[in-house]
């Protein structure tokens, strides 16, 4: 067993172990802790780093390695995590333990084992162990820890990519979180790479009316107006449309169960993934939730104004479609304003780069397939696609096959095998020698 297999296990619990809680706009502990940790961990093996804050306590890591032979590559993870309610836990979510799962064997237990101190823990890992022994890419590497990307990135990626651009100038291409991860179709390993995300639309609705007393007639009621509106939207089914993305992935997954993929029959192609077509599932189509309401002061008050919440993610390429439905479902008499209004994107399934991810991932897992797919929710991916690098989601992890991973994202109980983790760092190791 390498370094690198043994220290991903103690790097992931100690990461785990900072609590990095990101409770959106509330204060938060902040990642400045985890932050000093990854920039001591690199320090000791010789490379240096900068921490950047967006504001006290908001910290994002950067470090340049490697050689000076070609365009840069980007290898990007963040570092907070959601919050956690202890009491729902079978263990501390903040302790990093080492348990028992039945099925899955030994596993590391703890808010972010999965998001996504797993990959934070497995770049550290294998970095350290490949510059203390020279083995040193020739291409230029750089390494980004972010802060904020659990609620949007704004105070992490996003400061990066707006203030500091000349620190990611170079790089052509990217790798972060969300994929190289196994799913198991029809006892076939098949590991998913993530090569295409959806837009993210965080929208404030708002409808504004005439004040009266509870008691008499008010045909200008802005709660009976907006209720109307997020009924509309939360029941309206969205049609399936593909991307190539998820042309590619379906026909991998129609040669394997024996169908020709076509729209009509996608969802029942997706239900092959077993628990993982939860978040696949939410790929073939565009969706929006109503998640928040707020109206009214006292029972007997007619209001002036209500205002909903609306989480709308919409597929690469059907932009133009979505907001224009999206405003037919409104219908008059409401505003839209945009907490987060971040743009899907899509990159093309080939290259070398794409070449050294599957080869990586074959040379430890012989019999795997390996395929894109389209992340349903939003990465820091976003905000480095702006300057034009192509990205893809790649933290190598060989599952047991009942593991309902997709669950552990934002769950309670999340963990992660250890010897997905040491599988994870072999196959990066492999990775940087091919980049």
């Amino acid at each position: 067993m390498t370094s690198a297999e043994t220290e991903v296990v103690d790097l992931c619990r100690d990461l785990i172990r900072i609590d990095t809680s990101n409770y959106g706009n509330d204060p938060g502990p902040g990642e400045r802790k985890a932050a000093e940790y990854v920039a001591a961990q690199l320090d000791e093996v010789g490379i240096s780093s900068e921490i950047y804050e967006s504001e006290s306590g908001r910290a994002s890591v950067v470090a340049q390695w490697g050689g000076s032979a070609g365009d840069g590559l980007l290898l990007h993870g963040h570092l907070d995590v959601v919050p956690a309610a202890a009491e729902d836990w079978r263990v501390d979510p903040f302790s990093g333990e080492i348990q028992d799962a039945p099925g899955e064997g030994l596993s590391v237990w703890g808010r972010g084992a999965v998001d996504m101190k797993d990959f934070d823990a497995m770049l550290l890992a294998v970095v350290r162990e490949r510059q203390r022994t020279g083995r040193i890419p020739e291409r230029p590497i750089t390494l980004a820890f972010t802060a904020d990307e659990e609620a949007g990135g704004m105070k992490g990626a996003h400061v990066l990519v707006e203030d500091h651009p000349d620190l990611l100038a170079h790089c052509t291409e990217a790798v972060g979180e969300v994929g190289g991860f196994s799913t198991t179709v029809k006892g076939r390993r098949l590991y998913l790479i993530e090569a295409a995300e959806k837009g993210m639309a965080w929208m404030k609705l708002t409808a504004r009316g005439t004040a009266g007393h509870g008691s008499m007639i008010n045909r200008d009621n802005p709660i009976t107006r907006l209720s109307g509106a997020i009924a509309r939207i939360g029941a309206h089914e969205w049609p399936v449309q593909l991307t190539p993305t998820m042309q590619t992935l379906l026909a991998a997954v129609g040669e394997i169960a024996g169908e020709e993929p076509t729209p009509e029959n996608a969802e029942r192609l997706v239900e092959e993934f077993g628990p993982a077509a939860r978040m696949i599932g939410a790929t073939l189509r565009n969706v929006t939730n109503p998640t928040m309401t707020s109206a009214g002061y006292k029972v007997n008050v007619i209001p002036t104004e209500a205002t909903a919440h609306v989480d709308g993610r919409f597929l690469p390429g059907f932009e133009d479609d979505f907001f224009e439905t999206l405003r037919k479902l409104c219908g008059e008499g409401i505003d839209i304003e945009f907490d987060q209004n971040q743009m899907p994107w899509e990159t093309p399934y080939d290259g070398a780069l794409v070449a050294a991810m599957e080869r990586s991932l074959v040379a430890e897992d012989p019999d795997a397939l390996v395929a894109p797919y389209l992340m349903s929710a939003g990465t820091d991916a976003k905000h480095f696609k702006r300057l034009g690098m192509r990205t893809y989601g790649f933290a190598p992890l060989r599952l047991p096959e009942d593991l309902d991973f997709t669950a552990l994202f934002h769950g309670v109980d999340e963990r992660v095998p250890v010897d997905a983790l040491q599988f994870g760092a072999r196959v990066m190791d492999r990775f940087l020698d091919q980049v």
